[in-house]
Protein backbone atom coordinates (compact mmCIF):
# COMPACT_ATOMS: atom_id res chain seq x y z
CA UNK A 1 0.00 0.00 0.00
CA UNK A 2 2.79 2.61 1.19
CA UNK A 3 4.03 1.88 -2.70
CA UNK A 4 1.04 3.05 -4.24
CA UNK A 5 0.69 6.23 -2.54
CA UNK A 6 4.34 6.29 -3.35
CA UNK A 7 3.74 6.32 -6.70
CA UNK A 8 1.04 8.59 -6.82
CA UNK A 9 2.73 11.49 -4.97
CA UNK A 10 5.59 10.83 -8.20
CA UNK A 11 2.31 11.08 -10.76
CA UNK A 12 1.05 13.93 -9.24
CA UNK A 13 4.56 15.76 -8.72
CA UNK A 14 5.33 14.76 -12.77
CA UNK A 15 1.80 16.29 -14.07
CA UNK A 16 2.33 19.20 -12.46
CA UNK A 17 6.05 19.52 -14.05
CA UNK A 18 4.46 18.94 -17.44
CA UNK A 19 1.68 21.11 -16.65
CA UNK A 20 4.25 24.32 -15.71
CA UNK A 21 6.62 23.10 -18.65
CA UNK A 22 3.74 23.17 -21.13
CA UNK A 23 2.16 26.69 -20.03
CA UNK A 24 6.11 28.06 -19.68
CA UNK A 25 6.23 27.05 -23.34
CA UNK A 26 3.11 28.75 -25.05
CA UNK A 27 4.39 32.04 -22.97
CA UNK A 28 7.78 31.48 -24.45
CA UNK A 29 5.89 30.90 -28.03
CA UNK A 30 3.50 33.86 -27.56
CA UNK A 31 6.74 35.90 -26.61
CA UNK A 32 8.12 35.32 -30.05
CA UNK A 33 5.48 36.02 -31.87
CA UNK A 34 5.00 39.39 -30.47
CA UNK A 35 8.90 39.83 -30.80
CA UNK A 36 9.35 40.53 -27.33
CA UNK A 37 12.97 40.37 -25.56
CA UNK A 38 14.15 37.05 -24.96
CA UNK A 39 13.81 37.56 -20.81
CA UNK A 40 10.05 38.46 -21.12
CA UNK A 41 8.79 34.80 -20.76
CA UNK A 42 10.67 34.64 -17.16
CA UNK A 43 8.61 37.27 -15.78
CA UNK A 44 5.29 35.53 -16.54
CA UNK A 45 3.65 33.19 -13.35
CA UNK A 46 5.30 30.25 -15.04
CA UNK A 47 8.47 31.82 -15.60
CA UNK A 48 8.89 33.20 -12.41
CA UNK A 49 7.89 29.54 -10.64
CA UNK A 50 10.49 28.16 -13.00
CA UNK A 51 12.97 30.34 -11.58
CA UNK A 52 11.96 29.91 -8.05
CA UNK A 53 12.50 26.19 -8.20
CA UNK A 54 15.34 26.15 -10.29
CA UNK A 55 17.31 28.58 -7.96
CA UNK A 56 15.40 28.41 -4.29
CA UNK A 57 15.46 24.89 -4.33
CA UNK A 58 18.90 23.85 -4.07
CA UNK A 59 19.19 26.80 -1.77
CA UNK A 60 16.79 25.87 0.45
CA UNK A 61 18.26 21.85 0.17
CA UNK A 62 21.69 23.31 1.01
CA UNK A 63 21.09 25.34 3.88
CA UNK A 64 18.95 22.71 5.66
CA UNK A 65 22.01 20.16 4.96
CA UNK A 66 24.55 23.17 6.23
Amino acid sequence: MDTLVTLIKMAAVLIAAIMLGNWFLSEVKSARARRKPWYSPYLTPPGVAILLIAIGLPLIIWYWRG
